[in-house]
């Protein structure tokens, strides 16, 4: 599995897009993504981690990287996506951060 992460609006699709060599749609069939959003109100974050992990590549937004929520149940879920996105790490062959469209490999190598 590759992760694929980095925030809102980088080009994180259109980098697995391209990466894996398909169309946007044929993407929708080969990956997931958003699923930062999953981790909110989530009991088991490890069993979701496994659930994702079974997909090509799973794709998250990272969201704690601005102001933190006055409101305990947004910092909770910026917390849980965070968990989440540590999780998913561990367990997959490539992590990539994708910053102003560019990728840049945290953990495997490119496919070249």
């Amino acid at each position: 599995m590759i992760f694929i992460t980095g925030p809102l609006y980088s080009g994180k699709r259109e980098y697995a897009r391209l990466l894996l060599g398909c169309t946007r749609e044929e993407l929708a069939q080969r990956a997931v993504w958003d699923v930062q959003e999953l981790a909110a109100g989530c009991g088991d974050l490890a069993t979701l981690a496994q659930q994702l992990a079974r997909n090509e590549v799973v794709i998250a937004t990272e969201v704690g990287g601005g102001v933190v929520p006055v409101d305990k149940n947004e910092r909770a879920a910026r917390e849980a996506a965070g968990r989440l996105g540590c999780l998913l790490a561990q367990r997959a062959d490539a992590v990539v951060r994708v910053f102003c469209g560019i990728p840049v490999y945290l953990k495997g190598a490119p496919n070249t």
